[in-house]
């Protein structure tokens, strides 16, 4: 019952997007916004299909109804908002709908962090944090629902056809309130969960933090430069792809590698711009602003890059992706004592400890020229 319930899921969600985006190409209104959401809704779509089918993990499910009611919004937002003059009928039930799972899709995002790796809070005593969530997305939905709080904000053409009360703008500001402390508690929670987890929690998490701290650094700066909705759509479905990979395959690639070289380079990139920006300012004050001043720091910037990048990698190999250090000083001191050896049998001895404190494998065999095999 499981499987077809989850791709019934997943094959809704695809259709209620693939409805959005030919409304938004046949005189829709807002159609960047539309199609900004399609990537992260798939993604968040497919990876919970996948984990509901073969692990049966909360998370999955969680993903998947968070996808389907986001496609719902999407396509209910797509059939309201056209002109008055391509007005569709039922279009402001449509819109409607839009404002009532809004106030639902939001505490979804903020509570992926808490719920990540199991679908569960780290312990009973965060519970409260959930409850807060759904407590404000339920008020934001009734508000919605009962009131005009969103509906002639988003549609300036249509008229809200629920009106019961004066809008509760102030009960629907507060509901909105609560989600920044949602996702903080949840960055909280992940801290909390990597202090007490085992090795194989830790690479998961790990995984879940990179793709979160890589999609939020370039959404933030693209936001500084006024065009987010690209970088939102390139990263951020990097979240729930990180997800995926923690929960199915997380130990057949080395995140700790992943994340020192994005560090040194990030770090290495911001030292070099500094350096660049510094002699370009120091050529102008000294009068000497001219191309071949710019020549030369551009010049000077790329000369310093593979040493800096080789001192700024050893540093954070050293803090960041321990294991791999570890292995090359291993390696290295290794190296030195093969230097002075002469008996092959302690060579092979030193070889296989060698091999063994800095991969562990499973199996260890030496092949010699002419000698046979050593297991």
């Amino acid at each position: 019952m499981s499987k077809p319930l989850a791709w019934t899921l997943f094959v809704l969600t695809v259709l209620l997007l693939a409805a959005a985006v030919v409304l938004g190409l046949t005189g829709g209104e807002g159609g960047d916004v539309i199609f900004g959401f399609i990537p992260v809704t798939l993604a968040f779509a497919l990876v919970g299909a996948l984990i509901a089918v073969r692990v049966g993990n909360r998370l999955g499910w969680y993903f998947l109804a968070g996808a389907t009611v986001t496609a719902v919004s999407v396509a209910a937002s797509a059939y309201a908002a056209r002109a008055a003059t391509a007005e569709l009928p039922g279009a402001a039930w449509a819109g409607w709908i839009f404002t009532l799972t809004l106030g639902v899709t939001a505490p979804f995002f903020f509570l992926v962090p808490l719920l990540f790796p199991d679908g569960r809070p780290p312990s009973p005593r965060w519970r409260p944090v959930v409850w807060a969530a759904v407590a404000a997305g339920l008020a934001d939905a009734v508000s919605s629902a009962i009131s005009d709080v969103n509906f002639s904000a988003n549609f300036k053409h249509l008229r809200d056809p629920v009106v019961l009360i004066a809008p509760l703008g102030t009960v629907d500001n507060l509901a909105t309130s609560v989600g920044p402390f949602v996702f903080l508690a949840g960055a909280v929670s992940i801290i909390v969960r990597f202090r007490r987890s085992g090795q194989e929690q830790r690479q998961q998490l790990k995984w879940f933090m990179y793709a979160a701290a890589l999609s939020a650094s370039a959404v933030f700066v693209a936001a500084i430069r006024n065009n987010p909705l690209t970088v939102f759509e390139i990263t951020v479905p990097l979240i729930p792809a990180a997800v995926g990979i923690a929960i199915f395959k997380y130990h057949l690639y080395d995140i700790d590698r992943l994340i020192s070289r994005t560090l040194a380079y990030v770090i290495v990139t911001g030292l070099l711009v500094g350096v660049y920006t510094g002699l370009v300012i120091l050529a102008g004050v000294l009068g000497f602003s001219t191309p071949p001043a710019v020549a030369i720091a551009t010049l000077a910037a790329a000369a310093l890059f593979s040493p800096l990048r080789r001192r700024v990698q050893h540093t954070v190999d050293k803090r960041f992706n321990r294991v791999r250090y570890d292995a090359e000083l291993t390696a290295a001191a290794f190296a030195a004592r093969l230097r002075d050896a002469l008996d092959l049998d302690h060579v092979r001895a030193d070889l296989r400890q060698t091999v063994d404190s800095a991969v562990q494998p499973a199996h260890i065999s030496i092949w010699t020229a002419g000698g046979g095999d050593y297991r």
